[in-house]
């Protein structure tokens, strides 16, 4: 695998703070400090350029013995992963690294993790819906330097807040593909814009558009579209939920309407990747992670698109969405504090997003890397950036599941003990905000 990272010396970002009080005391020691420059420094970019290279500079000069690091990915990322480490290695022949890299899935890195933070690994990929049980725990160090880029400005805002805990940065953004839009049949869906066109179109092909409404992680589109919320509060623990509140009802009715019509139809995952297989389906809100069994069964059909407006109350309202980040974050324990932030920083970096996008077609969270023609040309990468501007973090506590779900499989049953729509919404919410028990 061919790979080169940016030199340092056109690197165009510098050190923005020093590392202090970090809970490891060896950090002083390896983490250099520099100061910005005033905002008149006639030098401009080269002051930028020098102040990024001597912070790495100062780094490899305090270092005299072997560096060891330990980094957690997941096992699919394996491959990619060792050979970004080498090449990583490659850039500073000057030290001696031993850099072991172990598997652990993203969606399982926090239980791991917090079972022994100071046994974890240095540097770890995980999901970011995990980064505020993490945090609580003391296990990620927070990005108070920077060495060859700005992770806070090259990310997406979505990305970096998604990385971020009580407005400070905490992780490194590494993608941003976990995501849902629309994809569809073109044959069949003329316009992917508005629900109702579209229902239309699906009505008249005999076909079905499938949307998972029992199952919150959708079911959040619609209650935003409106503007109501669901999120975790401070305590990252119980949930504030206001889905019953004006305009709430208007969106269950908007929910009924569209299954009352035959077309939209409540399907998982299996049920919506046999549907589109055996032809019965033509479009669904879903991710990339079933995207290509659409392009193969639609062929040159297949397209994608953001999630469709959808008539509720008396407005046409743009379905929202949640959206999920993978994140690479520091061990606070680690012994070489300077080089693990150093890779977190090579393992997020423009050039590396781009590659794994390449080698792995995960959706970048890099602006650079995500304006590339090669990701540009994906039509479901290209969908779900098309979608971010009305997607949201997804980060909640665990009491919104299982209410959210309840609710969704209602609806999406057409309401068959035409319980009052209020009273649907005040059950839900009272569980979603419900106390979590010690």
């Amino acid at each position: 695998m061919k790979k080169r990272f940016l030199s340092i010396a056109l690197v165009s970002i510098m050190v923005t703070a020093a590392i202090s009080g970090c809970g490891n005391p060896e950090v002083a020691n390896d983490t250099p400090v520099t100061e910005a420059p005033s905002s008149d420094n006639s030098g401009g970019e080269a002051a930028d350029n020098n102040a990024a290279a001597d912070a790495v500079q100062n780094l490899i000069n305090a270092t005299t013995d072997p560096v060891d690091l330990t980094v957690w990915a997941s096992e699919e990322d394996q491959e990619f992963t060792q050979g970004v480490l080498e090449d990583f290695k490659a850039l500073y022949p000057d030290v001696t690294f031993n850099i072991t890299l172990g598997a652990e899935s993203e969606s399982t890195a926090k239980d791991t993790v917090l079972s022994d933070v100071e046994a974890a690994a240095d540097v770890y990929t995980f999901a970011h819906d995990q980064i505020n049980d993490l945090v609580n725990a003391g296990a990620l160090q927070e990005v108070q330097a920077t060495y060859t880029y700005d992770v806070a400005t090259a990310n997406v805002e979505t990305s970096v807040e998604a990385a971020s805990v009580g407005g400070k940065l905490y992780a490194y953004p590494m993608t941003a593909d976990n995501g849902y839009f629309m994809f569809y049949d073109s044959s069949v869906i003329k316009d992917p814009s508005n629900l109702e066109a579209m229902i239309e179109d699906a009505k008249a092909a005999g076909k079905k558009i499938a949307i998972q409404f029992n199952n919150g992680w959708y079911l959040y589109s619609f209650f935003k579209a409106v503007g109501l919320e669901a999120t975790l509060n401070d305590d990252g623990k119980t949930n504030t939920c206001t889905w019953n509140e004006a305009g709430g009802t208007d969106v269950c009715q908007a929910i009924l309407d569209a299954v009352a019509t035959g077309a939209v139809v409540n399907m998982d995952d299996g049920t919506t990747v046999t549907g589109i297989k055996d032809g019965t389906v033509c479009a669904a809100v879903n991710g990339i992670w079933n995207a290509q069994v659409a392009a193969d069964a639609w062929g040159e059909n297949y397209q994608a698109a953001k999630l469709p407006t959808m008539h509720i109350g008396d407005k046409d309202c743009q379905l929202s969405s949640y959206s999920g980040f993978k994140l690479v974050g520091v061990n606070p324990h680690t012994k070489n504090m300077g080089w693990s932030m150093l890779l977190a920083e090579y393992l997020t970096s423009e050039e590396v997003q781009t590659e794994r996008f390449e080698a792995r077609n995960l959706g970048p969270s890099n602006i650079n890397a995500a304006a590339s023609d090669a990701v540009k040309n994906d039509k479901a990468i290209s969908a779900l950036a098309a979608q971010a501007p009305y997607s949201t973090p997804q980060v909640i506590g665990g009491n919104y599941w299982s209410p959210a779900e309840t609710l969704g499989q209602i609806l999406a049953s057409g309401n068959p003990d035409n319980t009052d729509l209020q009273k649907l919404l005040d059950t839900a919410v009272e569980g979603i905000n419900a106390p979590v028990s010690e």
